[in-house]
Formats: structure tokens, C-alpha cells, sequence
């Protein structure tokens, strides 16, 4: 689990789907002091969903952590369907590192066009 290297230190929340369930009782992560947004498994939400009125808090809690994740991947999307990069190819450490960060300077641009496109579309 590469989780721990992946924070810096300075995060105030962490957001992650169902598999780091058990992040925050890790003993390498036990004394990380950041709010946990870990969304619950599928079958613990589907199970929320049969009683929708005495859920409602629990279910709009899923709703609002599924939206943050949902932001950090949608660029992962532009990039694997609109630029094809669905396998990562070893070139060396700095070429692969150079060409990831040109792909999401990429999907930044492609993302801003749509917006400016939808923005003129509306005026």
C-alpha cells in the first residue's frame, strides 16, 4: 500500500473509494491528523438506500463523497478516451514523468475549451 508516501503532511482530508476502507487504522497512518472521506462499499450503500428517509443523512454524506473524487477523476477520463493513453509504457523514469504531466497539461486545456465553448453557448 503506497498510500502513506502519497501524504505530504499538510493534507486536511483524505478522499478514497471503498478499498481504503482500513486506511486509517494503519499502523503507518495512525497518527495522520486529516479527515477521512472513505466511501463506504457498494453493498453498505445499496443496503442505506432500501430506507431513503431514515438514511438521508448517511446517503447525502456517499452523494457528497462520490462528488469530490468525481472532480479528480474526470481528468483521468480525457486522458485515457480523448488522448488514448490507457497503458503506460516504460521509457524511462523522466520521459514517462514529462509525458504525464503534458497529458494533463492537456486535458487542463481541453477542459477549459469545453467551458468556454458552454459559456458562449448560454450568452
Amino acid at each position: 500500500n503506497q498510500l502513506g508516501n502519497l501524504l505530504h503532511g499538510e493534507e486536511q482530508f483524505v478522499s478514497a473509494d471503498a478499498g481504503y476502507q482500513g486506511a486509517p487504522q494503519r499502523e503507518e497512518l495512525a497518527e495522520v491528523d486529516v479527515d477521512w472521506l472513505i466511501a463506504e462499499r457498494p453493498g453498505k450503500v445499496r443496503t442505506l438506500k432500501q430506507h431513503p428517509r431514515k438514511n438521508k443523512t448517511a446517503i447525502n454524506i456517499e452523494y457528497m463523497k462520490a462528488s469530490i473524487r468525481a472532480r479528480v477523476e474526470h481528468p483521468f477520463r480525457i486522458i485515457k478516451r480523448q488522448f488514448g493513453f490507457v497503458k503506460a509504457r516504460y521509457k524511462g523514469l523522466l520521459k514517462n514523468d514529462n509525458q504525464l504531466a503534458m497529458l494533463f497539461t492537456l486535458a487542463n486545456l481541453f477542459r477549459a475549451d469545453q467551458m468556454i465553448r458552454q459559456w458562449e453557448r448560454s450568452h
